[in-house]
């Protein structure tokens, strides 16, 4: 499966085409893994909750979700600038799925309990580029900042 993502990122009239499933949750995991490393750290409270939201959306047990973690770290090194992937998503996954795909980042990035700005710029992007209203973002921030501190 690692290979076909691949593929499919160096395949330009790919693009065009839905993701299959599996690939959407592999590019959203490895989006979270983008977006943690954000402030050029990535942190075991981050890792864990990866892990977390990995499991919760895809029914896995912790060993699976861990797995699946490390695909998609192998996978983030490989991918196309963030607004590049944020287009695809959004062109692959139904507007209802797009807000969860945002509380998930936002879990990921605040998991440290600390804000950075390299990681808010990067929410607004995706955010934006999902098309994530300003209200839906901020109520989502909020939520995430209130458990955290």
């Amino acid at each position: 499966m690692l290979k076909r993502f691949i593929a499919f990122f160096q395949n330009p009239p790919a693009h065009e085409k839905p993701l299959p499933e599996s690939d959407a949750r592999h590019a959203l995991g490895a989006l979270m893994v983008r977006a943690a490393k954000a402030d050029h750290t990535y942190l075991f409270e981050e890792l864990q909750q990866i892990d977390k939201v990995l499991a919760e959306r895809n029914g896995l047990n912790p060993v699976e979700a861990a797995k699946m973690r490390v695909e998609c770290e192998r996978l983030e090194a490989a991918m196309p600038p963030t607004e590049e992937l944020a287009i695809i998503l959004r062109n692959a996954v139904p507007a209802e799925e797009r807000e969860a795909m945002v509380a998930a980042l936002v879990r990921v990035v605040f998991a440290d309990g600390i804000e950075h700005d390299e990681e808010d710029e990067l929410l607004r992007q995706i955010e934006l580029v999902l098309g994530v209203s300003a209200a839906v973002a901020k109520r989502l921030h909020d939520e995430a900042a209130s458990k955290c501190g």
